[in-house]
């Protein structure tokens, strides 16, 4: 079938072509290099800005053994409207099945690399969502049973709120109740989600010394944009190493779901290393296509306006046959909805993120835009990504309903709409960014007596407190 006959119908299978791979052991020495120009040496003297450093311990057999997680895997889905689309499948852990695998894997080697060096102990400390946690436990977990670090030596606490417990996952950590007890899950009960953030920053500022002071562990607050932006250049070397751009036969967009766009920042600074380099033509990056729902639609917000003003999302009134809410005034934003500040995914839970002016000015340098979508669409799309997602090897469950984690079917839908209302480039084909997929299936959630809840710095402290005493 040619692309003119293709684009006339819905979404076209393609015949499914995989090439896997490992986003960081296949490209370590550059991971490597990046990682110790960014942080040349710890930071021991201020405690509560306490860093391991960027030093990754060499690749031994137990390291290979436990990057083993950090599988990738580029997968052609298909085609709709004239457009090819790719699938940068960024979930296959089945320890965490999102994205959060690769920058998590790398903290802990860094924190194990810095144990083995100077034999302090480390608490990693971070609030999160749900899946940044999960997935800086799975790594522990792993850095565990590979025998890089002894339980009392790395530590990882995760600060959450409480309405996303749904995806707070049990592992080894707590199955065994002394490595419960050294790694507590904290859940804070605020209304808003994202004061987990001020309030864990808070418990470091005022509780680092202490820590070090009574339990002889550093606390490294390990939520900073660099941890994440370091792991994710791989998908840009993945990308170049299978299917460079400069030997693709059109252009293409990168379409994402993005709270911060962490990922999105991640791979464009691998294609500026690529670039840089002499390995990429600069005139070939591609596009980004950012992907938000409405409870945090910020990204997309400070990319058409540049200021995260909601009075600017569009005005939605119901319709006087179904009841549902539309509007018919800007294609950036879901034209059916039930809520107009609906949370599709509480893992998008970021307002007024810090990295809305990086990220608004490379779509403005390189090409790109912004789609907000709504649960009523994705359902819309569910039977056209069903058999996409299949074919990559996801459980898909009849009912919707079972999905826990939205990410890919959000990216899935703000591309399909996106090429509708015209928003993608027609020249482009599109790569999905895979970046997290999970169903009821998929999980065993951590019971609430699995979870510590907590309100103020104190709290965190003595749940932390209580881990040490049990070394």
């Amino acid at each position: 079938m040619s692309r003119t006959d293709r684009s006339a119908v819905g979404v076209v299978p393609a015949t499914p072509a995989v090439q896997t791979g490992n986003l960081v052991t296949d490209f370590y020495d550059d991971i490597r290099r990046l990682s110790a120009a960014t942080w040349p040496a710890p930071v021991r003297d201020d405690r509560t800005r306490f860093t391991v450093g960027g030093a990754l311990p060499d690749l031994t057999p137990a390291v290979r053994r436990y990057l083993e997680a950090a599988e990738v895997s580029w997968h052609e889905m298909g085609y709709y409207r004239d457009h090819r689309l790719v699938l940068l499948n960024l979930a296959r852990n089945p320890g965490t099945n999102t994205t959060k695998t690769f920058a998590s894997l790398l903290i802990v080697a860094r924190a194990a690399e810095f144990i083995r060096r100077y034999g302090e102990p480390v608490v990693i400390f971070s609030p999160t969502s749900a899946n940044k946690g999960t997935a800086l436990r799975d790594a522990l977990a792993r850095a565990l049973s590979c025998g890089l670090v002894e339980p009392e030596q790395l530590r990882v606490v995760v600060l959450a709120p409480a309405a996303n417990a749904a995806k707070l996952r049990a592992n080894a950590l707590s199955a065994d109740r002394r490595l419960a007890r050294l790694n507590p899950v904290l859940t804070s009960d605020d209304p808003v989600a994202e004061t987990v953030k001020a309030l864990g920053r808070r418990f470091v500022d005022d509780y680092a010394d202490k820590v070090h002071r009574e339990h002889g562990s550093h606390l490294w607050y390990s939520l900073d944009l660099d941890n994440y932006l370091i792991a994710d250049v791989g998908r840009a070397l993945f990308e170049h190493a299978v299917a460079p751009v400069d030997a693709a036969d059109r252009p293409r967009t990168h379409a994402h779901a993005v709270s911060s766009a962490f990922g999105l920042l991640g791979y464009h600074l691998g294609r500026d290393m690529l670039e840089r380099d002499g390995r990429s033509d600069p005139t070939r990056r591609p596009h980004s296509l950012l992907v938000q729902h409405l409870g945090t639609p910020d990204m997309v917000l400070h990319l058409r306006y540049g200021d995260f003003d909601r009075d600017r999302v569009p005005q939605y009134r119901p319709d006087p046959v179904t009841g549902r809410l539309q509007q018919r005034h800007d294609p950036h934003f879901p034209l059916l909805t039930t809520d107009p500040g609906e949370v599709l995914d509480p893992t998008f839970y970021t307002r007024r993120p810090t990295t809305a002016d990086r990220m608004t000015d490379i779509i403005k340098r390189h090409g790109g835009d912004g789609i907000v979508v709504s649960g009523l669409e994705c359902a819309q799309r569910y039977a056209q990504a069903a058999p996409l997602l299949a074919d990559a090897g996801f459980r898909v469950p009849e009912d919707p309903a079972t999905v826990r984690e939205w990410s890919l079917m959000m990216a899935l839908t703000g591309v399909l709409n996106g090429i509708d209302r015209g928003l993608v480039d027609p020249a482009h084909d599109l790569v999905v960014h895979g970046s997290g997929w999970y169903t009821d299936e998929d999980v065993r959630a951590l019971t609430g007596s699995e979870l510590t809840p907590v309100s103020s710095a104190d709290d965190i402290f003595r749940a932390v407190s209580a881990g040490s005493r049990s070394c």
